[in-house]
């Protein structure tokens, strides 16, 4: 089985569901060509039945990117999988995204159906794309809470329908990584047509698990993952696209690879938050602002003597332009004199210990001492 990991990128559909986050198709055209420039492979434009606007957007991100792949949403019914074919005209490379549920939970209290019923709509959702595209993927949605057996029913029929694609998403993000990726394996033990498509996994973040529940479905054999940038998406958000890459490239042993270009993330990264207004928060893995900084003196201590000590990846691959010290009243003596001697200044011992001392005193009124602060200090 390829050690290749597709990235399925969500920012402009499931991320754009965010409360306040809406872009203009003027400014989802500017994501989708840095995602391209990023090295994604599919990327998911819009719902088209849901709106004009997102109709066109749809329309305009077909015509302006042509490395990935373009990506329609559709729910399993005729008028949505017409108005997504419509709208991919344009794709060079384009896929339907189509499916409904098949949870127990889903099947009774969303539509009010049965296992029989939704098996034949499914089946005929993936068919009647099959008249606009070659590339179908079918969704299991809420497919963490599914009964295992009838979501294999439900895969080997889509597959045999003609999906190249079927998605596993632990909707709700209910599933916990070993029951998740356990699922995944279960799927191809006991799918006899699983071969013929790629296993998808599309996890939320609802219980903070999704990375590890997609990194679980990796594992197991799913070479096909739906992430977003900054992890944001519906409720708690999504997998996070730079978590995952990430966590492949460090983990090199495991042999996975994506096409993902890491040292544009930082920039990727800042420029969803900028135009979706919605800030990271300091301390997110890979692109916080905290992700790369040190305030603690013994880790400042360590990471002075050797950067790998406390950093088990280089900024500079993520984009990042370089680790930062920031000087508190935890810091010590080792960071204090680094900082000074970056700004021109050094000193003996005994010079240095009476500084440290007065530095820690005003550390604890200022809380963060900067470079102007450390001028006062030492005049």
């Amino acid at each position: 089985m390829s050690q290749r990991v597709y990235i399925f990128d969500t920012t402009l559909r499931d991320g754009e569901q965010v409360p306040g986050c809406q872009l203009t198709t003027e400014e989802k055209v500017i994501v989708a060509k840095e995602l391209e420039r990023l090295g994604v492979d599919i990327i998911e434009a819009g719902f088209p039945i849901s709106s004009p606007g997102d109709f066109r957007s749809v329309v305009e991100i077909a015509k302006a990117v042509t490395e990935p792949v373009v990506c329609a949403l559709s729910r399993a019914k005729e008028g949505d999988i017409d108005a997504a074919g419509e709208a991919l005209k344009l794709a060079k490379r384009k896929r339907i995204h189509t499916g409904l549920g098949s949870s127990d939970i889903h099947i009774r209290n969303k539509f009010n159906s049965s296992r029989e019923q939704i098996l034949e709509q499914a089946v005929s959702a993936v068919k009647h794309a099959r008249k606009y595209v070659d590339d179908i993927e079918f969704y299991a949605e809420d497919a963490g809470r599914a009964d295992l057996d009838f979501l294999c029913r439900m895969t080997e029929a889509v597959i045999a329908a003609g999906a190249t694609v079927v998605n596993i998403p632990d909707t709700t993000g209910y599933c916990l990584p070993h029951d998740y990726g356990a699922k995944i394996k279960y799927i191809y033990d006991h799918v006899p047509n699983v071969d013929k498509a790629t296993i998808s996994i599309h996890c939320h973040n609802d219980l903070g698990l999704a990375t590890a529940n997609t990194l679980a479905g990796i594992m197991n054999g799913a070479r096909q993952v739906e992430v977003t940038m900054n992890g944001i998406g519906e409720r708690a958000g999504n997998t996070s696209l730079e978590e995952v890459v990430m966590a492949l490239k460090v983990h090199k042993q495991l042999g996975f690879e994506t096409g993902i270009d890491t040292t544009r993330l930082f920039p990727v990264s800042n420029l969803v938050s900028q135009m979706m207004r919605m800030p990271v928060q300091a301390n997110k893995a890979i692109v916080g602002r905290n992700a790369f900084a040190h305030s603690s003196g013994i880790h400042q201590d360590g990471f002075l003597k050797h950067a790998e000590n406390y950093e088990i990846m280089n900024p500079h691959d993520v984009g990042v332009p370089k680790s930062s010290i920031v000087l508190t009243a935890r810091s010590g003596r080792h960071a204090l004199k680094h900082r000074l001697e970056l700004l021109g200044f050094r000193y003996d011992k005994p010079t240095l210990d009476t500084l440290y001392r007065r530095f820690l005193d005003m550390a604890d009124v200022r809380k963060e001492m900067n470079d102007k602060d450390l001028m006062e200090l030492v005049r």
